[in-house]
C-alpha cells in the first residue's frame, strides 16, 4: 500500500523545468507501478480519495508559492511585461499633460514604486493562498480534476478574491509609503497642477496597485496549473477525470 509519505513526495513533483513529471504524471506511474486501485471503485487498499485531495493540495500550495516567489523579488512586476503594473486610467491624462511639459519622469517614477511596491507586498500573501488551499474539500479537488485547464486558479480566486484583496490591501499602502510612490503620486499631481486648463486627476494608487497585483499573481498560477494539466500528462489528466467521474 502507498504510504502517505509516498504520496507527498510525488505531489511534490510540480514541473518547475521542462520535462519534470507533474502530479497526473507521478499519479499514473504509481498506477502502473504500484497496482494501486483508487476509489470509485470501492474496492481493494491504496490510494484514497482523500490521499488524492491532499497530493492536489500539496502541489497547488507549491506553485502559489513559486508564482509568489518570482513576483516578489526585484523586478518581478516592473519588468514582466505580462503583468507590468501601469498608471490608473484616471491618471494617463496626467502622464501625457507631463510628457509635454518635459516632466513625464514624474509620471514614470510613480509607475516604477507602484510596482517596486507590489513586489513587496505579494509574498506576505502566502499564508492567505495556503490557508484556501488547506481548506479545499474532496468536491473542491475533484472539480478541479475535471474542470478547465484553469480550474483550481478559478477555486482559488473565488475563494480568496474577497479576503486577499482585504487582508493585501493594508499590505499594499505600507509597501506603497516604503517605496516612496505616495509622496511620488503628490509630486506628480503637483506639478500637473501647474499646468494651465488641466482637469483635475485623481486615482487611489492604493486599490489599483492591490488589484492589477491580484491580477499578476492569478496570472502566473492560471500558467503553473496549464503545466500541471499539459505535459505528456493528458492521459493521466483523463485516467483522473474517469477516477473522479
Amino acid at each position: 500500500m502507498l504510504t502517505r509519505r509516498a504520496l507527498t513526495l510525488a505531489a511534490l513533483a510540480f514541473p518547475a523545468t521542462a520535462g519534470a513529471q507533474s502530479l497526473f504524471d507521478q499519479g499514473r506511474n504509481l498506477l502502473n507501478q504500484g497496482g494501486i486501485s483508487l476509489p470509485g471503485a470501492a474496492r481493494g487498499t491504496g490510494l484514497s480519495l482523500a490521499d488524492i485531495t491532499q497530493g492536489l493540495k500539496d502541489a497547488l500550495a507549491k506553485g502559489s508559492q513559486a508564482t509568489l516567489a518570482r513576483l516578489g523579488k526585484a523586478d518581478g512586476f516592473l519588468s514582466d511585461q505580462a503583468v507590468h503594473i501601469p498608471l490608473p486610467d484616471q491618471l494617463r491624462q496626467v502622464q501625457s499633460a507631463l510628457k509635454l511639459v518635459g516632466a513625464a519622469g514624474l509620471a514614470d517614477d510613480l509607475e516604477t514604486r507602484m510596482n517596486h511596491a507590489a513586489e513587496q507586498a505579494v509574498p506576505k500573501a502566502k499564508d492567505i493562498f495556503l490557508g484556501a488551499i488547506r481548506n479545499m474539500s474532496v468536491s473542491d479537488a475533484k472539480g478541479i480534476l475535471d474542470g478547465p485547464t484553469d480550474a483550481a486558479t478559478q477555486y482559488l480566486r473565488r475563494t480568496t478574491g474577497t479576503q486577499i484583496g482585504a487582508q493585501i490591501r493594508p499590505l499594499i499602502e505600507t509597501a506603497l509609503q516604503q517605496a516612496g510612490a505616495v509622496n511620488a503620486y503628490d509630486r506628480m499631481l503637483g506639478r500637473y497642477a501647474q499646468i494651465p486648463g488641466m482637469p483635475d486627476a485623481k486615482a487611489s494608487i492604493v486599490d489599483w496597485t492591490r488589484d492589477k497585483g491580484l491580477d499578476g499573481i492569478f496570472h502566473y498560477i492560471a500558467q503553473e496549473e496549464a503545466d500541471i494539466r499539459a505535459n505528456p500528462a493528458a492521459r493521466t489528466t483523463e485516467l483522473l477525470k474517469k477516477v473522479f467521474g
